[in-house]
Parts: C-alpha cells; sequence; structure tokens
C-alpha cells in the first residue's frame, strides 16, 4: 500500500514538472523525482524479501532480483542474496573473486564480488560451494554479459565443498551420467530447468482444471483391482514380513500336533468341570467362588484353540507363506484379507466421484511392474485423469485439446528462459513445437483413416520398423510420431480404436468392432493422452468383463455405477513426464522426474 501511494505521489510530481516553466522549480521538482524513485526502489527491495526468510538472513531470490532488467532496477540498493556456486573466477592477482551463484529459481546466475579483505577468494570459488551474502547491486561493467551484479559487503554463510571429491564438474555432463548421481544432479542447469518446467505444469494442471469446474480427488494408491488389464502390477502384502523366520522354524509333526490339540482338549474339560460345578453349587457362596474360576478359564481355552489354531495353518505353510488346500497363497491371512497392488491408474475410483461431482480429476503418482529399460517407460510416474458426467468422446477430445495447449501457453509465459536453455542444449526446436501447439488447433483423424494414411505413405516407399500395417494392429510409437511430426506436423486426435485391443470400460461404437476412444498423438512423444467415452450400458459392460474374463464380483463396485442412475461419461489420461517430455525436447522419461524407478534401480 505504501509503494502504490509513493507511485501515485512520483507521478503528481512528473506531471508537475511536465508543466513547470521555471528552472529553479524544475531543478527542485527533478531532485524530489529522483528522491521519490529511490525510495520507491529501496521499499520494492524490501518487499522482494522471501517471506519464510525474514528471521534468518532477509535473502532475496534470484528471480526476483532480476526482474524484468536483469536486476539494473536494483541498482544502489543493499539486499541479501544467496545460493550454489556454478563458477568462480579470481582477478587482478587474487583482489577479488567473481562467483556466479544459483538459487534455483532462475535460469540465470547472479554474479556476485567478492573481495579478499572480506573472504579468501580460494575458499569460496570452489564449484559447489553453498554461499549467502549481503552486498549493494551495481551495475555491471561495460561490455559485461551482465547488467547489474552484486558486490558483498558481509558473508552470511559459507558451506564449503570438497573440490576432489565434488562430481559435479563445471563442465557440461552427461544425462546418463546425472542418473547416476540422483542426489546431486538438480545441482545442473539442465535438471534445474527441467524442474522449474515440470513444476509450472504442475500448477497449471491444477489451475486448469479448479478453473473449468472440476474437483480434485485423491483416489487410493493400494487397489484391488487392475483399470488396464495388464497384469503388470506391483502387489503390496505383509506375508513375507515374517516368512523367513517362520521357514527357518522346525517343521510341526504330527506327535507335536496331537499334543498341542490334547492340551487344549484337557483345558476344555477344565472350562466344562467349572461350568458343572457352577449348576452343583448348593449356596450362593459356593457358586459365586465357581463362578470367578470360569472367566480365566475361558481365556486359558481361547489361547489354547488360537495355538492349534496358528499351528494347523504353520503345517500348511510354503516357504513360511500360508497355502490354500489348493497350494495357492492364502490371502485371507494378509493385511487386507485379499490380493492388492499400487495402483496403475485412479480412473476407475475418478468415476465414482463423477458420477456424483460431475467433473472430477486426480493428479498423482501409478506404478507399472513392468520389466522395460526404454527411454519411454518408468516403474512410478505421474498420471493426470479427469472425468466427465454428462460428456461424450468429442467432449473429451475438446477438453484433452484444451488442457495440453493451456500447459504450453504458461510454459510459454513462466519459463520460457528455461525452453531457451534446453533448447541450446538439447532441442533446437523445442520453443517453436510448443508456440505452435498455442497457436493452431489439434488435427483429427479416425484410426481407419489413419492406417489407410500408414499404409499408402508405405506404399510410396516410406519404411517403418514395423511394416505390418493393418486394420487392427496396436500402432507403434514410429507410426504415431508419422502422423503428428510428418503428416500433420501438430498434435492430432485419433479415435474410434478397435475393441479389441482397448480397455474393457471402453463404450462400444454401433459398428460393433470399433470403440470410442481417443488418443492424442504428439511430435516427439507419439501418444500423449489416451481417454474414450465410457460405458455406461450395464448389460453391454457385463458382457464385456465377462468377455475379457474379469471377475464381476471383484468389480461389483464398478457395476453399481450402472446400475443406481447410470449417464454418459468420458475421461482420459495423461502421463505427466510424457507432457514433460514433449514440451523440453529431453527425450528420456528418466531424466524428466526428480527420482526416477526402473528395473534395478532405486537411488534416491
Amino acid at each position: 500500500m505504501a509503494i502504490k501511494v509513493d507511485e501515485f505521489l512520483l507521478k503528481d510530481l512528473e506531471e508537475q514538472l511536465a508543466k513547470c516553466t521555471v528552472d529553479d522549480k524544475k531543478a527542485e521538482l527533478t531532485t524530489q523525482i529522483a528522491a521519490k524513485k529511490e525510495d520507491i526502489a529501496s521499499k520494492q527491495a524490501g518487499k522482494l524479501v522471501n517471506p519464510y526468510s525474514k528471521s534468518l538472513y532477509q535473502r532475496c531470490t534470484i528471480k526476483d532480483i532480476f526482474g524484468d532488467d536483469q536486476g539494473a532496477w536494483l541498482v544502489g540498493q543493499t539486499l541479501v542474496a544467496g545460493g550454489w556456486v556454478k563458477t568462480g573466477r579470481v582477478q587482478d592477482n587474487g583482489a577479488f573473486v567473481f562467483l556466479e551463484v544459483n538459487d534455483g529459481s532462475f535460469a540465470s546466475n547472479l554474479q556476485i564480488l567478492v573481495t579478499k579483505e572480506l573472504q579468501d577468494p580460494d575458499s569460496c570459488k570452489q564449484t559447489g560451494t553453498c554461499i549467502v551474502v549481503e552486498g549493494e547491486m551495481k551495475a555491471a561493467p561495460e561490455g559485461s554479459k551482465q547488467v547489474a551484479e552484486l558486490h558483498a559487503t558481509k558473508i552470511l554463510h559459507l558451506g564449503h565443498c570438497e573440490a576432489r571429491s565434488y562430481p559435479m564438474a563445471k563442465s557440461k555432463l552427461s544425462l546418463e551420467f546425472l542418473r547416476e548421481k540422483i542426489h546431486l544432479r538438480c545441482r545442473t542447469n539442465t535438471i534445474a530447468a527441467i524442474q522449474r518446467i515440470r513444476n509450472c505444469l504442475a500448477f497449471a494442471t491444477h489451475k486448469f482444471f479448479q478453473e473449468s469446474g472440476f474437483q480434485y480427488v485423491h483416489t487410493p494408491i493400494i487397489t484391488a483391482s487392475d483399470c488396464e488389464g495388464a497384469g503388470e502390477m506391483f502387489q503390496i502384502t505383509t506375508l513375507l514380513s515374517k516368512a523367513d523366520a517362520i521357514a527357518k522354524e522346525p517343521p510341526l509333526t504330527d506327535e507335536r500336533m496331537a499334543e498341542l490339540k490334547a492340551a487344549a482338549s484337557a483345558v476344555g474339560s477344565k472350562v466344562k468341570g467349572v461350568k458343572d460345578a457352577i449348576k452343583a453349587a448348593a449356596d450362593d457362596a459356593a457358586k459365586a467362588e465357581a463362578q470367578a474360576q470360569l472367566k480365566p478359564a475361558l481365556e486359558e481355552l481361547a489361547a489354547a484353540k488360537k495355538v492349534v489354531e496358528e499351528a494347523e495353518v504353520k503345517r500348511t505353510m510354503v516357504g513360511g507363506i500360508a497355502r490354500t488346500a489348493d497350494g495357492g497363497v492364502d490371502y485371507s491371512k494378509d493385511f487386507f484379507g485379499t490380493p492388492v497392488n499400487m495402483t496403475v491408474s485412479g480412473q476407475l475410483q475418478a468415476e465414482i466421484y463423477a458420477c456424483a461431482m460431475t467433473s472430477v480429476y486426480t493428479f498423482g503418482p501409478t506404478f507399472r511392474a513392468e520389466d522395460s529399460h526404454t527411454s519411454r517407460h518408468l516403474a512410478e510416474f505421474w498420471m493426470i485423469e479427469p472425468e466427465m458426467a454428462f460428456a461424450d468422446l468429442g467432449d473429451t477430445m475438446r477438453c484433452a485439446e484444451d488442457y495440453v495447449r493451456y500447459c504450453c501457453k504458461c510454459v510459454l509465459e513462466d519459463c520460457l528462459s528455461d525452453l531457451e536453455l534446453l533448447s541450446k542444449m538439447y532441442d533446437k526446436g523445442c520453443i517453436e513445437r510448443v508456440r505452435g501447439v498455442v497457436a493452431e488447433p489439434f488435427a483429427r483423424i479416425t484410426y481407419t483413416e489413419a492406417i489407410e494414411t500408414l499404409q499408402k505413405a508405405i506404399k510410396e516407399g516410406k519404411t517403418f520398423e514395423n511394416m505390418d500395417v493393418e486394420w487392427g494392429i496396436d500402432m507403434a510409437s514410429e507410426h504415431e510420431r508419422y502422423l503428428s511430426e510428418v503428416v500433420f506436423k501438430k498434435p492430432v486426435c485419433c479415435y474410434n480404436y478397435p475393441k479389441a485391443i482397448k480397455a474393457f470400460y471402453m463404450r462400444a461404437n454401433d459398428d460393433g468392432k470399433t470403440v470410442a476412444s481417443m488418443d492424442v498423438l504428439v511430435p516427439g512423444v507419439g501418444e500423449l493422452i489416451g481417454g474414450s467415452q465410457r460405458e455406461e450400458r450395464l448389460d453391454v459392460l457385463t458382457e464385456r468383463m465377462t468377455e475379457v474374463n474379469l471377475d464381476l464380483k471383484t468389480y461389483d463396485w464398478y457395476l453399481d455405477l450402472r446400475k443406481y442412475g447410470t449417464c454418459v461419461h468420458s475421461g482420459f489420461g495423461l502421463g505427466f513426464e510424457r507432457l514433460i517430455n514433449f514440451v523440453t525436447g529431453i527425450e528420456n522419461i528418466r531424466d524428466v522426474i526428480p527420482f526416477p524407478r526402473w528395473p534395478g534401480n532405486a537411488r534416491g
């Protein structure tokens, strides 16, 4: 509020100066304007202080310092900044050192000048050193890359870095090498830029759906259902926690079982004797005495029976795990009493809420136990899954397109400097690709038309690794990329896929061969989004589930949605990491998630 008042006063002084014709008065107004500008800048600098760094340092982020003019607006102001040293250049025979410092808030580094009187240059120039300083912003010398730099007057913190063992060299490091240094790779320019873009896309996701009237629903990670029907799921069980110890115990012999049962029988006889004594009691005192013995006797009997039951279970165990009569794992002894897994999708649960709240979305981690080492697969990844009641396939395609274009717009507005960095180092076309998504609507093509287009391309000499392109195939990534990169040169919605290659919950079309499904195919990635209109007809859904051998009892709750007030509803799923691949041009999915999980790797 104080700054707004000062800005109003400044504007009034400038208007007075514009109208003034008296030289002395002009000089006075000019002095007042300069002082007011300096006062405003000082207050703005104070406003820059990070709200959660006020107790310790009163630190400003480098992003806020740079503002719109690379820090020129703060020249002459005193402030506190800090971060990790990217490079250090000792100058003028050790008189001072230039430190390029970054705190992760911005792509560019803040240049800090530290004199030898303040700190030994050799003690703070090492890449990886953490430093926080107070100093004055000054205009950089003419010809410098920087517009402004911070001249340190106090060292508030110095965290030394062991130069001999620090693996993050100044030179460019390969992404493969960085995967081996998960705990330090976020200090590199590349991974930091990817993280800022990831953060921007996550925020844009919530903003888009919230502004579009969706409710954010937290769907479970632990589930007894398999949405995809793929069977490649991580199982959750507590049966293994004691299995090794139990397996090492000596087997229970028939003699030992007989002893346990005899002991339980003896306690049973004891209980019967107490009950008989209660019935035969001659007076109230004798009856009370006998009744006092009943409770401990019953507790002893319950304990003896439990020992027998546990022993009988142990006799059926194989490898320390309880078994059923047919030799299968007895999940009734597990924590949930039934087999459960880590979810591959929150879609089915999101449908529950869509059929009550109308428009909902999930945004959370999902898991796939697929033994794949390709650049496209992770064992743990994040999914965005909106579900909409009273919406058909056309509505879903529109929502998917609007969402992707909104996300791309947000990245261009908030992370352009990060995209510029990545375009120089990895994908020169990433900025134009993202701009193209924002500028143009997506193309539309049916699956049948897509197959015909691919067949025509093959006839004209185009070669694919998989040349067996015929109606009914599940298109490979190379086919999807050809359609989006070569044929349309932009994202394309491909819809009405064959029923045989799609999930059970997708609505059957009238032709009996296809379902109301769609995929969004994008350049550089292939399939980005998969969605469909959901099957709302109970009889058709039941028939389809039986056809693919799903246990109807396991999915009775899903069928209930069709029994009790069914409605047309649709939705889609987007792999968040693939969206980041598309936006950044980074090819390997392991490089766009902070802590990647793949077969044989769970570091960090």
